[in-house]
């Protein structure tokens, strides 16, 4: 009985307080699902604002399945320029693909089908069967993990662990109306619940919420150590224009232009130009200016002063800009 009063409270809210979105458009079933699987895959560890003119883009150039799986790597990759993680994009035209030949071209709507997708984690898979299909999964993304953690008071790193947190999410319950009440607590987190200064007079759990109880907000996290990694890149250029190469070595950027680089293994006395975080991954990157270009497939000569008529990740056009500068 709990949960249902609970599911009703921030249903309610939600139903007063939601924003427009664009995937949120009332739109037929098909595109409804297609339309949450694009939104999905870019919102994963993106934020909204950031998605929103993105995923309007994409839709327009790609509105369906069949687009999708046909479309150009190119053009594919430019469509996700500025959005990063582009294994995303490589992943979700692979997953429109296997939807296309071997789910007569229907997004499958049972967790096992879509688990196995290119893509398609456990908060993926439980986003797109809440959503999409109105069952009965609560998603556990960062924004309900926090009112989660918030609302049970989770603070100890047993307690704050994604396999406790799995479990303790059934305190929220269900709902006849699953679609709306996982985008209600995904919503309830992004603007009321926020990492700071929560806006707890607009919330509509909290009577029961220990963090207001005991008017102690902080966010205890699992502590994730960044790799520091060390890197050689190497810089050729020519007439106005940088060799860059197709990258084949790294998991990151992978089959992207990138500048040639070399990882270094613990160096001693190194002294980088450039630092990058990426996902869990603190890049330090020290500048080498060559001149004999030998030994590179897949290698491309780039007019700097045309940088934004090329599809290059955001990394590559940062380094250009820091060699323009310097």
């Amino acid at each position: 009985m709990k949960e249902e009063i609970l599911a009703k409270k921030i249903l309610n809210w939600y139903d007063l307080n939601k924003r427009s979105l664009p995937w949120r458009k009332n739109v037929s079933q098909s595109k409804k699902h297609y339309h949450t699987l694009v939104s999905e895959f870019m919102l994963q560890q993106t934020q909204v604002v950031t998605v929103i003119p993105y995923f309007n883009r994409f839709i327009n150039k790609i509105p369906n399945l069949k687009k999708l799986s046909t479309i150009q790597d190119m053009e594919l990759i430019k469509l996700w320029e500025g959005l990063g993680y582009y294994s995303r994009a490589r992943n979700l035209k692979k997953t429109a693909q296997i939807i296309i030949t071997k789910h007569n071209g229907k997004i499958p709507n049972n967790y096992e089908d879509l688990i196995s997708l290119p893509g398609i984690g456990n908060y993926t898979a439980n986003a797109i069967l809440a959503i999409a299909f109105n069952k009965s999964y609560i998603p556990l993304d960062g924004n309900i993990e926090r009112v989660l953690k918030r609302y049970l008071y989770l603070k100890k790193d047993q307690e704050i662990q994604k396999k406790n947190l799995i479990q303790k999410k059934s305190i929220f319950g269900n709902s006849s109306r699953a679609s709306d009440y996982a985008q209600a607590l995904m919503e309830l987190g992004a603007m009321i619940c926020k990492p700071k200064n929560p806006e707890c007079s607009g919330c509509p759990i909290p009577k029961n919420c220990r963090s207001y109880k005991k008017k102690d907000f902080d966010l205890a996290k699992v502590s994730k150590k960044n790799k520091e990694k060390y890197f050689i890149l190497k810089v050729y250029k020519k007439n106005q224009k940088y060799l860059l190469v197709k990258n084949t070595k790294f998991n990151f950027l992978k089959n992207l232009v990138i500048f040639p680089m070399e990882e270094l293994s613990k160096p001693k006395n190194f002294h980088e130009n450039l630092n990058f975080k990426m996902s869990n991954m603190n890049m330090n990157i020290k500048i080498q200016y060559s001149k004999n270009v030998k030994g590179f497939s897949s290698s491309y000569w780039f007019d700097k002063r045309k940088l934004n008529n090329y599809m290059l990740p955001t990394f590559t056009k940062k380094v250009v800009k820091y060699l323009e500068k310097n």
